[in-house]
């Protein structure tokens, strides 16, 4: 038995004096509500309306249950505003700063189609998963190896001036083969991680480029004009380089080097929301290429 539902009706008649003007009050239909009010009657044992007047007149017994039923519907009442209140109650999701704007609102606007509502703060690598820690946000979108990521984006160089068809092979970057000034690779604080990081300086030792040709910007601003005013090369995605103007290639040595993301929250449910409900609208604004441009 629903008590609930039978406690509703059974104050909703005893307001209005009335099964049919009850029934409306509780948004029923008129059949539902005498069910709800007899099964009551049957679960407490006793009659609460005398049936032989016009009116729906309470018994001596309705009248001692009607207090109770009442402070029962109350907190029913309560408890489903505080349940909105809760689903409604955003959650502060920690992203890469490489998220854009458009990207951000896309997400949100996703996200609000599942009734999830977020607010962003966005944080490099290492201050999002201890912004979770901290329970300082409620979730985040962490760097992990490409291997463990639940999001991956394949990350290549840009540059602002003409490139050559295909990869660029760190190698061409050495001094002596470019037949030009030295150009460095700029890394950028997303990808100031070690499962990309130190991927790339190994792939710069192994050609040969001294250790300032692979240099680790403190901002993505800096090391994009660095770039812009230069034949520098910034570590990037395929959707940065194209944000930035930038003309963007593959990695020679290092043709699998990606990010990888995965989302992590105090709590288990938040983070599998975010994995599975908006999937997309975080590739989208993390840069995960569509199956298109992964073809393309």
């Amino acid at each position: 038995m629903d008590l609930i539902g039978c406690c509703r009706a059974f104050v909703r008649v005893s307001e209005t004096g009335s099964f049919t003007r009850g029934a409306a009050a509780a948004r029923i239909p008129q059949s539902v509500a005498s069910r709800r009010v007899a099964a009551l009657e049957r679960h407490l044992g006793e009659r609460l309306f005398d049936r032989t007047a016009r009116r729906a007149r309470l018994t001596p017994f309705g009248r001692e249950m009607l207090p109770s039923a009442r402070r029962l519907v109350r907190l029913a009442e309560v408890l489903e505003q505080d349940a909105t209140r809760a689903r409604l109650r955003p959650v502060r999701l920690a992203v890469p700063e490489v998220c854009t704007t458009r990207g951000l609102v896309d997400l949100d606007v996703e996200a609000r189609a599942h009734e999830l509502f977020l607010e962003f703060r966005r944080a490099p690598p290492a201050e999002r998963a201890e912004l979770v820690r901290e329970q300082d946000v409620r979730a985040a979108l962490v760097a992990v190896p490409a291997e463990d990521g639940v999001w991956t984006v394949p990350l290549g160089v840009a540059g602002g001036t003409a490139l050559r068809r295909g990869a660029v092979y760190l190698e061409s970057l050495r001094v002596g083969r470019s037949g030009g000034p030295r150009r460095r690779v700029w890394i950028q604080p997303e990808d100031d991680v070690p499962h990309v990081r130190d991927v790339v300086t190994r792939g710069g030792d192994a050609v040969g480029l001294p250790p300032a040709q692979v240099s680790v910007a403190d901002a993505l601003t800096s090391a994009a004009a660095e770039v812009l005013g230069s034949a520098d090369l910034l570590l990037c995605s395929a959707a940065q380089a194209g944000e930035l103007g930038l003309r963007w290639r593959l990695i020679g040595e290092l043709p699998g080097l990606a990010r990888g993301f995965d989302a992590t929250a105090t709590a288990a449910e938040d983070a599998e929301r975010l994995r599975t409900l908006v999937w997309t609208g975080i590739a989208r604004c993390l840069g995960v290429p569509t199956a298109a441009e992964a073809a393309g």
